[in-house]
């Protein structure tokens, strides 16, 4: 679910290590050792997957990894349950201003997916059969409907997240009134037991934090937020509290983190590219996140589809396609993010759907 934990492979290890950096040929051989344990899964190469006559933007000094959560999972009334990308986020290490960025997309976004029409952005994963070609599309439509050179991926489930939570020794999140009712009073929490959270602050294991995570409606954030963007509010802050905890910790117990997490997780990424990312974060020296959600607020309105139910129109595409870029390949981390509104980048340029709409904000 927390494909964020690729920033917890690559920016959780190191971002320690930016604070511990006497140890950084440490961490480098303790990645290489993960290469035994990866599933590096050479078929979906981003780089060798087709994007035909797509415009995408890269930048050799800003990597962009996408870090996917799919909500597989083992309930043993069920079995295995789940193959949606339950997370979708873009993880920039920009070596240009010197910033990590996460780049949320929001699932419900009404998105065109290359050969298969209109549907939400995470239909893009079941409907090119999960796993090699699931995570194919799912680059096509993000590479189709906003502009973007992804350089990677690393996808995960569940189970991972849980465990790197634990190893870290859980996480402080602080709760709101309808979240901790809803925690306790619901399966979101797997283990029943853990279903004891109160609102304010709560040291969270792995089950509850997970549990955290997947709320999506019913409740509110601490700042007022709700449905998907409240969701994703919820992910950025539990990867930033595991920064947290991890910066606290030895580093006899963080190297375990890399561990646990290299043997969950599925990407392109040979061993070789990890560690020229780590040494550059590493050399960065930096340990701020800075995070955006897409759509964009104000550009974009709730609406009923006949296909997918309720989704997210964006108000033009071009609009958020280009706020994307500013906050990827502009944005310096000097106060807060702010989209220009103008438009300057040109998407689904080979799909006549495309119109300009009006619309309320959700």
């Amino acid at each position: 679910m927390w494909k964020a934990i690729k920033i917890i492979l690559l920016v959780l290890c190191m971002t320690a290590s930016a604070v511990v950096g006497a140890y950084a040929g440490r961490i480098t051989v303790t990645v290489e050792k993960a290469d035994e344990w990866m599933h590096v899964d050479v078929d979906t190469d981003f780089d060798d997957i087709d994007l035909g006559d797509i415009k995408v933007k890269s930048d050799n000094d800003i990597i962009n990894i996408l870090l996917i959560g799919n909500d597989e999972r083992e309930e043993s009334s069920m079995g295995t349950v789940g193959g949606l990308s339950d997370v979708m986020i873009i993880g920039t290490l920009d070596l240009k201003h010197k910033r990590l960025k996460l780049s949320s997309l929001l699932r419900d976004c009404y998105v065109d997916i290359p050969g298969y029409g209109s549907n939400k952005l995470n239909a893009a994963y079941p409907l090119g059969g999960g796993k090699d070609g699931g995570v194919k599309l799912l680059y096509q439509t993000i590479a189709y409907n906003f502009g973007i050179k992804l350089d990677g991926y690393v996808e995960v489930g569940f189970d991972a997240f849980v465990k790197v939570v634990n190893d870290v020794g859980g996480v402080d999140i602080e709760l709101s009134e309808s979240e901790a009712e809803y925690l306790n009073t619901t399966n979101y929490i797997s283990k029943k037991k853990y279903r004891n959270v109160k609102p304010g602050w709560n040291h969270m294991n792995g089950y509850q934090a997970l549990g955290y995570c997947r709320i999506r409606k019913g409740c509110t954030t601490i700042d007022g937020q709700t449905d998907d963007y409240a969701r994703t509010f919820r992910q950025r802050t539990t990867i930033s509290a595991g920064f947290k905890q991890l910066k606290q910790m030895p580093m006899s117990k963080w190297l375990k983190v890399v561990e646990d997490v290299s043997k969950e997780i599925r990407t392109d990424l040979k061993i070789k590219e990890i560690t020229g990312y780590l040494s550059d974060v590493v050399a960065m020296g930096t340990t701020e996140i800075d995070t955006l959600q897409i759509p964009l607020q104000n550009h974009f309105y709730g609406e009923m589809t006949s296909n997918a139910g309720s989704a997210l129109i964006m108000n033009t595409m071009q609009d958020n396609a280009s706020g994307l870029h500013e906050f990827i390949f502009d944005y310096n981390g000097k106060g807060e993010f702010k989209y220009s509104e103008v438009p300057s980048v040109s998407v689904g340029a080979y799909n006549s759907a495309y119109t300009d709409t009006t619309g309320t904000t959700q």
